[in-house]
Order: C-alpha cells, then structure tokens, then sequence
C-alpha cells in the first residue's frame, strides 16, 4: 500500500464524520492517535472526561451503536480514552450530554439524581452512560420479576455488573445501585428505544495520514493482508484497550495503525461436529452473548476479565496477539487444546496456542500475518474451571490464571490439559502436572501429589502483584479447590 498523498489526505479526512448525539460531527481535524475522549472533549462534551487514561475508572464512558446480530442495533459502553477517534468515521455515538431529550432528563439521570448518585459529579456521566446502556439492554425488561433480585441483579432484571468499569470514590455504591434497581422499561416514544430497532451503521473505508502516522480502516480481509504485506511498520488495532493505555500513558506512537475490528472475515462463530471457531476482531461481550454458556470453561473465564466496559471493546484476538503472560484468555483456551488460524497474503497455517507464544510478549506470529479465528476442537473436557486469583475480585489484573479441562471417566483421568498465566514469561501448559494426573484414580493422594508438581510449574516472579512464593503456593492450591469441587462420583457415592 503506498502512503497517503498530501492530496489524498485532505479528501479523506474532510469526508470523515461521525454522528454524536444525533448530529454530525465532523472528524476532520482528528490525528492517527488522537482518541475518542479527546475529539469528544474537543466538540464541547466535556461530560466525558479523563480519570485513568487506561480504562478503569469508566469516567470516559459513552455508549455507541453496535451491530446486534438480528439486523437491529445494540446500544454498547465502552471506554472513550482508549479507541482512536478515527474508529468513529461513519458510527454512531451517544454522551450523558445527549441522553436527555428536548430538555427532559433521562430516566437514568432521573434515577441518579433522585437517589443521591452523584456528589462531586466526575465520574456521573460515566455511570450514566453505562447505566444507560443496560437500560436498553434487549431482554432486560422483560426479565423483571418484581421480587428482590440478587445482591448483583436488580428485581427490575439490571445487571450490576454493568457498571464494575465504572468507579466512584465519594458518594459510594448503594445510591448509585439504587438508581440502576429502580429503572423501568423505556417508554413507548424512547428515541434510541426505537433507534435499537433500526441497523447499526456499517463500517467504512477510512484513511487518513499526518505529522505523527497513519490510520487505516480496510474494508476486506484481502486488502488488510495486502496492507500488512507491505508495511512491516503496521500495528493491528481492534479494540485498542492495551495499545490505546501505552498511547496515552507513555505517549506511544507508530506510523501506522490499522483498525481490523470490523472485519466481517474476523468476526463468526460457528459450530460443527469437530470444532467451535471463533472470530478474531469479536469482543469478549460478543462471544459471551453467542455462546451463551455452551462452553462452560469460557462462560467462567468472561465475567472474571476485566470489566463489561472493557469486554465490550477488547477482542479475543487482541488478548492473544499482545502476547501478554498474563491475559486471562490464553489459559482458558490452552486447556481448550485451542489453535489459532492465521492468515496472510499467502494463505492461512493454524498453530497450536500451546506453540504460539515463544517468548515475553513475542509468538510465531509474522508481521505480515493476523490471527483470523480459533478453534476450538470437540468434544470439550467433562470437568473445566476458570481460577483467577487476584487483589479485587473483578476489573484487576491476574497474579495467577489457571484454566482446567480434566475427562474423569469410571473414576479415573483420561485426558488433563491445564493452562497456566501470569507464573512465567509466556501462558504455557502445566504439562508436567497433566502427567502426574493422567491414568490416576481422581482421588485426594493423586490430586495432593500433583498438586506438589504443580506448585513448582513455571517460573513464578515476585512484582507488586504477588511474590514467587505465593504465587507458586496458589497453583497447587487451585488444584486442590478443582477436586473439592469436583470430586469423583465413587467418593460422592461412598
């Protein structure tokens, strides 16, 4: 692909527009790093602010308008600070700011103000916007049950965990989970209500070069593949929520950016006798919501990664290909026996996640090469679970992630595969333990005696998050919280 002509750029950026609060707004004036938060903060909606610049706070927040799968739209939050302004061309965004209708709060900021959820104010319109987006969340209404709910889900079918990106430092929680429990259904005349029903803007072909690098948005997988085999300096972005932290906290800048989120190549999820395959470019959210618990090991692993505003944005894709030891993806899908498919001008070669990483944050992955899809082979694993053992137990960072997938048959096991994060400089397999495991009885002597094994897989490091000692202490433990979860049924029997 050849760069971007003086002549070029000036037509391409006056063409760019995005629709804010349903009004255009013009995106000429945007660079290749300029983010969202600060275009927004730039057309006057300084509701959106900057807390963290690394997406967990949730003070930047604002919702857009997603595909949802049924030919409607899906009103999703995310994190304003981490995407680059220029993944607005041609989408749709809303802000507090545009919430309320022809001067008329919004249910959400009625429910808020009434019930004292706001004090100084900096992080309302963040959790106004995540409110808002579970407020319209399709088949939340419809679940209220009018009882007491949970201590994480409203009687009014609200799913608190809409709001763990979002945090608030001086009113405190219950108001604020007050507000989010007394909501209703949106009324007849709701304008984004209606506008769910309509499709989600499709992604365009946007380009646009200045003084520090290039934006690029393909509209094919070809012309993706052609780019990154001609631009070694390319920089695959989706959700952006690791690239877009370094671009704002350590001022990171390369010459070229290119968005691969909206690639319909990218973003399937299919089902067949041999193998599930997952999109690379869909989001964590999205997967959930397409799977719906149908691997069980996965549906353990969501809720425990980051936040929903932060799921919403990052992709599978994404969490694999920074090749970071302690994303919380890769060992769940390492005990899944998952490959991943990548894809060049040259043609695609799948590759095993267990041979993928080579090194801290490096993998056999080309630069003229994406990951376009894993895979998952069947049947899936009898008995999986997702330990992640962390300072809070939601939106933090793993010291240990451990992902099992055991076949306990007639009381012994058949098949151990066992992925480890967060222990050594890449995700890897505890295949030392799955040895000591495999052709066992499942009872407590093999499961105390592996555990041992366990204990010293890896090459557990001492960091802010935990020492090597607790680090390796917590690996046999988990194997030992497996089995008393999931005991043999000969000992349940007996």
């Amino acid at each position: 692909m050849n760069p971007v002509t003086a002549t070029q750029q000036e037509r391409m950026m006056d063409s760019m527009q995005a629709t804010v609060n349903g009004q255009d707004a013009d995106l000429s004036g945007v660079t290749s790093h300029t983010n969202a938060l600060d275009w927004l903060r730039g057309q006057g909606l300084t509701g959106c602010k900057e807390g963290c610049a690394e997406g967990e706070c949730g003070t930047c927040a604002v919702m857009v308008a997603r595909p949802d799968g049924d030919g409607g739209t899906l009103w999703t939050s995310i994190n304003a600070c981490l995407i680059p302004a220029a993944t607005l061309d041609g989408q749709e965004v809303v802000t507090s700011e545009g919430l309320d209708r022809d001067g008329q709060l919004h249910p959400v900021q009625v429910e808020m103000a009434q019930r004292g959820g706001s004090q100084c104010g900096y992080c309302t319109p963040g959790f106004v916007c995540s409110m808002a987006a579970e407020f319209y969340r399709p088949g939340r209404a419809e679940s209220e049950d009018h009882g007491t709910g949970d201590h994480e889900h409203g009687p009014n079918g609200f799913d608190l965990h809409a709001l763990s990106g979002n945090l608030c430092r001086c009113t405190g929680y219950r108001p604020i989970r007050d507000a989010a429990y007394a909501l209703g259904s949106p009324a007849d005349d709701d304008a984004l209500a209606a506008r769910a029903g309509s499709p989600a803007p499709a992604p365009v072909a946007t380009r646009l070069a200045g003084p520090d690098g290039e934006f690029v948005r393909p509209t094919s997988l070809s012309e993706c593949l052609d780019v990154l085999a001609e631009r070694e300096d390319a920089l695959l972005v989706a959700g952006s929520t690791d690239w877009g932290v370094d671009a704002n906290l350590k001022a990171t800048r390369v010459p070229l950016l290119v968005a691969v989120d909206r690639l319909e190549e990218l973003r399937r999820v299919e089902e067949t006798d041999e193998a599930w395959t997952l999109g690379a470019a869909l989001t964590l959210s999205e997967i959930e919501r397409a799977l719906g618990g149908r691997i069980p090991l996965l549906a353990q692993m969501f809720p425990q990664f980051a936040s929903r505003l932060i799921r919403n944005g990052a992709t599978i894709g994404g969490n694999l290909g920074t090749g970071s030891p302690i994303g919380d993806t890769p060992p769940a899908l390492l005990a899944l026996d998952a490959a991943l498919v990548l894809a060049s001008r040259e043609g695609e070669r799948e590759v095993p996640l267990a041979e993928y990483f080579t090194g801290y944050r490096t993998h056999v992955r080309r630069k003229d090469e994406l990951i376009k899809e894993i895979r998952i082979p069947k049947p899936l694993a009898g008995t999986t679970a997702f330990h992640k053992i962390a300072k809070r137990r939601f939106d933090d960072i793993s010291s240990v992630a451990v992902g099992f997938a055991l076949d306990i048959d007639g009381g012994v096991v058949r098949r151990a595969r066992i992925g480890l994060g967060g222990v050594a400089a890449t995700p890897l397999r505890a295949r030392d333990t799955e040895r000591a495991l495999e052709g066992r009885p499942w009872t407590r002597e093999t499961v105390v005696n592996a555990a041992k094994v366990m204990a010293a897989e890896g090459t557990p490091m001492d960091d802010h998050r935990a020492s090597s000692r607790y680090r390796a202490a917590m690996l046999g433990t988990a194997l030992r919280k497996l089995y008393a979860d999931a005991p043999s049924r000969e000992e349940e029997s007996a």
